[in-house]
């Protein structure tokens, strides 16, 4: 009989230890809404993609620039002297 009074003594004081602790928080930012939230991820991802796109058309716009650059070049180097 005594050792069921400690164990639910025991039980109690656990129990009471255990409700005291704060509850774990998933979010973050608890003051910014969910929606929020998502918004301003896909907004940062739009703005990703658009700095892709520029670098890409940057590339290109280089290649093709360095392209006709050596066209000229090849086509300075063979024309004839003219007098």
């Amino acid at each position: 009989m005594k050792r069921t009074i400690a164990t639910l003594i025991a039980g109690l004081f656990a129990t009471a230890a255990f409700a005291q602790t704060p509850a774990p928080t998933t979010t973050p930012d608890s003051a910014t809404p969910p929606a929020v939230a998502k918004a301003e991820a896909a907004h940062e991802k739009q703005e990703a993609k658009t700095a892709t796109k520029h670098v890409k058309k940057a590339k290109h716009h280089k290649k093709a620039e360095d392209k006709a650059a050596a066209k000229d070049a090849a086509a300075d180097t063979t024309a004839p002297a003219s007098k």
